[in-house]
C-alpha cells in the first residue's frame, strides 16, 4: 500500500508541474500576442514581388530627355487630389535622366505595369523624351488600344504630336508647342493652354503645366475638386 501510495503521489506531482509550465507557456504566448499583431491585421503594402506586376488609375510615361516640369507637375497635383498615379518609364532603367539633367526614379518600368485598370495615360514632352517615347512599340500600341477602348489619354508640349502620328487627333481641337504646331496632322490647333476633345486633352507647354495637370484632374474627379486644389496652391492669384 505504501508503494502504491509513494507512485500516486509521484504521478501527481509529476502533473501538477505539467500543468504550471503549460500555464506558464501560455501567459508567455499571450504577451507576444499583444505586442506582435498577426500579418492579418496589419495594413496591406503594395510591394511589387518578383514575377508581379502594378498597375494604377493614371500612368505617366518617362524617358529620358523628357521635360521634368510637365511630367512632375502631371504627377504631383494628382497625388495632391487623391488619384492614383504612377511613373512608368519606357526605358531598360528605373533612372530617367530628364532634359535639364535632373534625375528622376520611375515607380516601375514598362515590362513589370498592369494597364487593365488605368483610366489615363499621359505623355510629357520635351524634345528628346518625345522622340524616345515615340519610338517605343509598346507604348505606341497601348495608345492605340486605349483610344480604341473609350479610355483618356493626355499629352503635352512636343508629345501632342505622337497622339497626331498615330491617327489620334484627326479632326480634335489640339494645342502643342507652338513651333510644333505643323505636325499636330488633322487636328484643329488652337492656342490655349490646355484644351479637350472628346477623350483627349493637350497641354501648350511648361509653362500650361499647372492648367494641364489640373484639367486632367477635373476630368478624373471633378471641377470642384480641381477648383479646390487649384485655390490650395495659390495658382493664378487676383
Amino acid at each position: 500500500m505504501a508503494v502504491n501510495r509513494k507512485i500516486f503521489l509521484t504521478v501527481r506531482l509529476i502533473q501538477a508541474v505539467s500543468v504550471r509550465k503549460c500555464l506558464l507557456i501560455c501567459k508567455h504566448s499571450a504577451s507576444i500576442s499583444l505586442l506582435k499583431p498577426c500579418r492579418a491585421s496589419q495594413p496591406h503594402r503594395n510591394k511589387i514581388k518578383k514575377g508581379q506586376t502594378d498597375m494604377s488609375e493614371v500612368s505617366v510615361f518617362l524617358a529620358d530627355g523628357f521635360e521634368e516640369i510637365e511630367g512632375l507637375t502631371v504627377v504631383d497635383l494628382m497625388r495632391r487630389a487623391g488619384i492614383d498615379v504612377e511613373m512608368v518609364s519606357i526605358m531598360e532603367k528605373k533612372k530617367i535622366m530628364g532634359s535639364h539633367k535632373i534625375v528622376v526614379k520611375a515607380d516601375v518600368k514598362f515590362e513589370k505595369a498592369d494597364f487593365s485598370d488605368t483610366k489615363m495615360l499621359v505623355l510629357p514632352g520635351g524634345l528628346t523624351g518625345t522622340e524616345n517615347l515615340k519610338a517605343h512599340k509598346g507604348l505606341r500600341e497601348l495608345l492605340l488600344k486605349f483610344h480604341e477602348e473609350g479610355k483618356h489619354l493626355a499629352a503635352i508640349c512636343a508629345a501632342p504630336t505622337i497622339l497626331a502620328g498615330l491617327g489620334l487627333l484627326e479632326g480634335k481641337r489640339a494645342t502643342c508647342y507652338p513651333s510644333m504646331e505643323e505636325e499636330l496632322a488633322g487636328a484643329k490647333a488652337v492656342g490655349e493652354a490646355a484644351v479637350t476633345d472628346g477623350t483627349v486633352t493637350t497641354g501648350r507647354g511648361m509653362g500650361a503645366s499647372i492648367a494641364f495637370a489640373l484639367q486632367l484632374v477635373a476630368l478624373l474627379r471633378d471641377q470642384e475638386t480641381a477648383d479646390a486644389l487649384a485655390e490650395k496652391i495659390v495658382y493664378q492669384i487676383k
